[in-house]
This record gives C-alpha cells, sequence and structure tokens, in this order.
C-alpha cells in the first residue's frame, strides 16, 4: 500500500497530464456532430473540384428547402376555411323582424296594403343577406378564399370569403336595397328595426381549420425522383447547379445517415476519439521536448487545453446556429493568449492544431483551414508588446484585412468574377476584429483565475510608484538606487539577445526587497559611515547577506508578487559564495566550512535569470572601481561574468556563449558611459 502511494505522490503530475488529456479528447469528440464525414466539398454555383462521381447506391432526391417552403406556402394559401353556421338565430330573426315591424308600423297588415308590401320586402331583404351568412367582423381574409360552410360537423355548401355579409356592410345594403321604392320615412325606420334585430350566424371553426391544414401539410412529399446506383451526378471542372447542387446534398444526407448508424456508430465514434486523441498528444509531445517548463506545470498545461477547447466549443455553437456566421468566432484569440503567457511559437503551434480540429466540422474546410492559418500567422508576426492598446488595434486592423484579402482571393478563383460577392462576409470578418479585442480583458482574467503573469500585469509591476517599491526606496534608497542600475543594464542585455526585456526589469526592481529587512547591514544604505558588521563575527555576518534572499522570497509573496518574478530574487546570487566574509573568517579559522557562506540557490534556470546575476553582480562590484578607464572596465566585467561561469552558475540556463559574449559587450557600453569623464569646470 505504501508503495502504491509513493508512486502516486511521484507521478502525480504525470497522471493529472493524462486525466486532464482524456478528458479533453472525450469534450471535443461530444462537441463533434454525431453524423459521418462526407468525404467531399461543395458549394452552389462553383465548380466541381473532385473526380468523376457516380452514385454508390440508389437514393432518393431530396427536395430543398425552398421547394418544401413553397409547397407549404402554396398549400397553406390554397386551404379551405371552415366556417360554422347557426340556422337557429335565422328563424329568431325571422319571428323578431315581424314583431319589430308590428311595433314600429302601427297599421294593421292587410293585403295589398303599403305596409304588406314593406314587410315582404323587408322579409326579402332578409333572406337574401342570411342566404350564406352574416359574419360579426372582418377576418381578413381574400374575397376568392374558399370557405366551406358546417352545420353540425356537416358540410352544407361551399362558398367563397366574399360572399358572406359582414355587420359594418349592413348600412350601405339597407340604403341600396331601400333606395327609391320606399319613402325616407320608411326607409329610415326600416334601417333603425335591421340594425336591432340583425345579428351574425357565422363564426368560424378554427379548430378543423387547422386540422385540415396540418392533414394537408403532412402529405408534402419530401422527395422528387430518385437516381440509381453508378448514375453519373457530376464530372470534374462542372458547375454545380441548383439540379446539382440538390442532388449532391441528398447523396451527402443519405451518404451521412447511413454512416452513422447504430451499427457504424461506435466504430465513427473510435476514428473521432482516435484523431483528436492524436492532435492533443502531438501538443503534449511538442511541450515535452521544447517547452519542458511549461509541460511540468499542470496548471499551465491545463490552460493551453482549456483554451483550445473553447475555441472549438464556440466555434461549435455558432455552427449549430448557423454555419454561415463561423468567421464570427475570433479564432486569432488563441494564439495572442498563448503569446502573452509563454511565446509565439507555442501560440503558432496550438492555434494551427486547433484549426485543423475544426476541420473536421466546419464548411467548405480548405478555404476555413487556410484563411485561419495565414490570420494565425500574421497574428504572431504583428503582435508585439500587446499592452500597448495601439499596437492591439494595428494588429487586428492588420488580421481583419488579411481576412479580407484572403476570402475575396478564394471567392475570384472560384467564380472567375467579382459579381455576386457576398458583402455582409466583409462584416462577419469586422465584428470578428471587434471580438478579437476582448483579449485584453480575458488576458487579466487568466492571470486572475491560472495565477498567470502576462506583460499588462509586469508594466503595473514596473511603476515604481507602486506599494512594495516606494517602501523599498524609503527603507533602503541605496538598494532602490541600484535596483534602478541592474534594471537598466539587464533590459538592454535582454533586448540584445531577444530575452524578454520586460520581464526581466521587473525582475530587476524587486531583486533584493529582502534587503528592507535589515537594510542597514548592506553598504549601499550605509549613509552614517557606521557598519553593523563590524560588531558582528563573519559567519553572522554572511547569515544576514545570504538572508537576504529568503527575506525577499517572504516579503513578494505576501504582497502577492508572480512566481515569475519570484524567480529572480530566488536565483539571482545562485549558489555563490559570500566571499568577502569567507575570506576573512578563513585568515581566523582556515577549518572553516565553505557551505556555510554560500546562498541556497538554486542556480538561474531561464535566460532572463542568468542575465540579471551577471548585471546584479556587475553593477554592485562597479562602485568598488578606483578611476575607471575602458580597459579597467573591460578587464572588470571579463574577471566577473567569466567566474560565474567557472563556478557553473549557467548550466542550468538556456544560454549560449555567443549571448554571453553580446551581454558582456553591452555592460561594458554601459559602464563606460556611466564613469565617462567630465571636463573640470573652472571655480
Amino acid at each position: 500500500m505504501n508503495n502504491l502511494l509513493n508512486k502516486w505522490y511521484k507521478n502525480h503530475a504525470l497522471v493529472y497530464k493524462i486525466l486532464l488529456f482524456i478528458v479533453t479528447t472525450l469534450f471535443i469528440v461530444y462537441l463533434f456532430p454525431k453524423t459521418g464525414k462526407f468525404r467531399f466539398s461543395f458549394e452552389n454555383g462553383k465548380p466541381w473540384q473532385s473526380e468523376v462521381l457516380l452514385a454508390p447506391f440508389d437514393f432518393a432526391i431530396k427536395k430543398s428547402k425552398d421547394e418544401i417552403d413553397k409547397e407549404r406556402r402554396d398549400i397553406e394559401s390554397n386551404a379551405s376555411l371552415y366556417f360554422e353556421i347557426d340556422s337557429k338565430i335565422n328563424e329568431d330573426i325571422n319571428s323578431e323582424f315581424l314583431e319589430g315591424f308590428n311595433h314600429v308600423f302601427k297599421d294593421t297588415l292587410s293585403f295589398g296594403g303599403k305596409n304588406t308590401v314593406l314587410y315582404e320586402k323587408g322579409k326579402s331583404f332578409l333572406n337574401e343577406l342570411y342566404s350564406n351568412g352574416v359574419l360579426d367582423s372582418d377576418y381578413n381574409y381574400t374575397k376568392d378564399k374558399s370557405v366551406i360552410l358546417m352545420e353540425s360537423n356537416t358540410i352544407k355548401k361551399q362558398l367563397q370569403y366574399g360572399d358572406f355579409i359582414q355587420i359594418n356592410q349592413l348600412r350601405p345594403l339597407l340604403e341600396d336595397y331601400f333606395n327609391t321604392s320606399v319613402s325616407a320615412d320608411d326607409r329610415n325606420k326600416m334601417t333603425s328595426l335591421f340594425f336591432d334585430i340583425i345579428k351574425p350566424n357565422i363564426a368560424p371553426n378554427l379548430s378543423v381549420t387547422q386540422k385540415n391544414l396540418e392533414e394537408k401539410l403532412s402529405q408534402i412529399s419530401l422527395t422528387r425522383g430518385s437516381i440509381e446506383k453508378d448514375q453519373l451526378i457530376i464530372s470534374k471542372g462542372q458547375i454545380v447547379e441548383d439540379e446539382e447542387y440538390n442532388i449532391l446534398n441528398s447523396l451527402k444526407s443519405e451518404y451521412e445517415s447511413q454512416v452513422w448508424n447504430t451499427a457504424n456508430y461506435n466504430w465513427v465514434l473510435v476514428a473521432y476519439t482516435l484523431l483528436v486523441a492524436l492532435t492533443l498528444l502531438m501538443l503534449l509531445l511538442f511541450l515535452r521536448k521544447y517547452r519542458v517548463e511549461v509541460f511540468l506545470n499542470n496548471t499551465k498545461v491545463t490552460f493551453i487545453f482549456f483554451n483550445i477547447a473553447l475555441m472549438i466549443f464556440l466555434s461549435t455553437l455558432v455552427i449549430s446556429y448557423n454555419s454561415q456566421y463561423i468567421y464570427v468566432v475570433p479564432l486569432c484569440i488563441l494564439p495572442l493568449v498563448l503569446k502573452a503567457f509563454f511565446d509565439a511559437r507555442l501560440g503558432l503551434f496550438a492555434h494551427v492544431l486547433t484549426v485543423l480540429l475544426l476541420g473536421f466540422i466546419v464548411p467548405n474546410s480548405y478555404e476555413y483551414m487556410f484563411l485561419q492559418i495565414i490570420a494565425g500567422i500574421v497574428t504572431i508576426l504583428t503582435v508585439s508588446e500587446l499592452y500597448k492598446r495601439a499596437n492591439l488595434f494595428i494588429s487586428v486592423g492588420q488580421i481583419t484585412f488579411i481576412y479580407i484579402i484572403a476570402y475575396f482571393a478564394f471567392f475570384v478563383i472560384h467564380e472567375g468574377q467579382l459579381t455576386g460577392l457576398k458583402w455582409e462576409t466583409f462584416g462577419l470578418f469586422v465584428l470578428c476584429g471587434l471580438a478579437t479585442l476582448f483579449v485584453q480583458p480575458l488576458i487579466y482574467m487568466y492571470e486572475k483565475i491560472f495565477g498567470l503573469v502576462s506583460d499588462v500585469s509586469l508594466l503595473e509591476l514596473s511603476d515604481t510608484n507602486s506599494k512594495l517599491l516606494k517602501e523599498l526606496s524609503n527603507r533602503a534608497p541605496g538598494t532602490f538606487h541600484h535596483s534602478l542600475n541592474v534594471a537598466n543594464l539587464a533590459e538592454a542585455s535582454a533586448n540584445e539577445i531577444g530575452a524578454n526585456s520586460m520581464l526581466i526589469r521587473v525582475g530587476a526592481l524587486y531583486h533584493d526587497i529582502g534587503k528592507m529587512t535589515n537594510p542597514t547591514f548592506f553598504t549601499e544604505n550605509q549613509s552614517t559611515g557606521i557598519n553593523p558588521h563590524d560588531e558582528l563575527s563573519s559567519l553572522e555576518s554572511a547569515k544576514i547577506i545570504i538572508g537576504h534572499t529568503l527575506n525577499g522570497i517572504e516579503i513578494a509573496k505576501k504582497n502577492n508578487l508572480p512566481d515569475r518574478v519570484i524567480d529572480f530574487i530566488r536565483t539571482h546570487h545562485g549558489t555563490s559564495v559570500v566571499y568577502y566574509f569567507y575570506m576573512k573568517e578563513k585568515e581566523i579559522n582556515a577549518d572553516i566550512n565553505i557551505e556555510d557562506f554560500r546562498y541556497p540557490g538554486p542556480k538561474p534556470f531561464s535566460k532572463e535569470t542568468a542575465i540579471l546575476m551577471m548585471c546584479d553582480s556587475v553593477e554592485a562590484a562597479s562602485k568598488s572601481l578606483k578611476e575607471p578607464t575602458t580597459v579597467k572596465i573591460n578587464d572588470f566585467v571579463e574577471n566577473i561574468i567569466n567566474k560565474q561561469m567557472e563556478n557553473g552558475q549557467f548550466l542550468n540556463a538556456d544560454i549560449t556563449f555567443k549571448e554571453i559574449q553580446s551581454i558582456k559587450k553591452v555592460l561594458k557600453h554601459k559602464l563606460a558611459n556611466i564613469y565617462h569623464l567630465r571636463i573640470e569646470y573652472p571655480e
């Protein structure tokens, strides 16, 4: 059991990477569309680029969405409306008319009398009015709309919507009907009477109408014709017209449904998993071989995998909504983010792998992959000093311009002309560029979540008005001035060999903050001329001097400085010896242990930490130069750095002899400028 636990503790980082690898692979495969992949790419109106295509099996030609929509519209426009008639209202109206007529016209009805004629005329109008029916309102149907009249679920007759009378049409009908045949007084009485008794007897039956419509819609055929096996579908170079486009879409749909059936589901799933796993494995191998520091840090590996999965998730989300908007996804955020936290090579490598994965699911995969890879390369080449807002805007503008140029070129290649150019696609590229600007707040969020450091944070830390540096300048002004000088030397050296100048400047500013604990024990802060080391033994003095690195680490962690900055505090003396006190003690005691006078390390393990060690030693020792000359400065720099090399301080740093020589040259030049001779001014 103990052996098992020991193995777990020893290999837990590797186990975590394996689990992360598996989870990311399964997540990406889950996002992929659950269909087979048709191996041919085609677009409507563009030439067929592949070989001659024969039907691999029998399949039906599916109607296009436009065709089906047209059929639906035709059925909806021609479908009959169902209305219900209430015959009892007719009977009630006749009774009410007789009663109302006797009330309005007091004279007894007599055959041949005036009132009798008027009554018969009114009754005739009623019969004509209710011959088809009266509606309560206008339902905004066309007059020629077919209508089926029903009573008690029995069809009575078929007519048109315009045959119905609406209540609001009653007055003009009455005036027209009784225009000349009766007096004005009788016409007004009849009009008033009819307005009192007329009621609508027709109402729409929405349930039957809807049921009938749905029944007819359900009978729409989704196919038209069929293609037999080995029948020619399209030849190479032939333009994909509407008919060929529908046939190819039908073949694609049938092919994908056949491939991704129950029998083949697991096999296709395994194939997708293998491809995704292979892609992510390439990333891990790249990190293992060329970015060991990143590979050993599980947080950084998680961060890289998370960003790749996020880009794929956003892309699949857009594709599932509408694949035409795929270019809105700001994929160039990925190389921007990775370059901000790591380096350009890693950013481009991860970007290319992500584009390869997206090639499985995007339409016109070749065109998409070409555009995105070119845009990624431009992103890596153009973006520098991301913390400068102007640089980001310029880079995003260049990326958008490259998108537009590449898309334009592809369109001309396919079409051979500019007619039909989709200008709205250019708008998608502009939106993509605007979305890419979100990288700034995104980097800030990633810094807080994953504990990483970007150039933006380094810029904030380099501000000498920050709380910690102000405290350093107040408590240990000599150390603060020394740190500024080291920062300038280190930054110039870093620029010379292509190291991270921003990172090394920040590291130089904070590398001696541990001296704030005992500032007067360091000569640069002894303004009074009193040296407290005079009252201590050499061993005690050495412990205080050595302790400033540990004190610095403690102060840095209390103030939440990033680990990348703390590395400079930890390594700026490496495993060197406090030589002054060692030799002083050796004069007294020849049997002393040199390890008691040695810094705990570790040795510098990057170009930046190695540069800081050189600059710190040179700047500190330069204060002892008396009457400096060019020859003295040259010998001085050579001796200090060569001694560090002899002691093996740079063995763990990825720095070459050539780069060390370049750094020496910079330091010599800078020191020569610092210690230049001034002319003697007359008194």
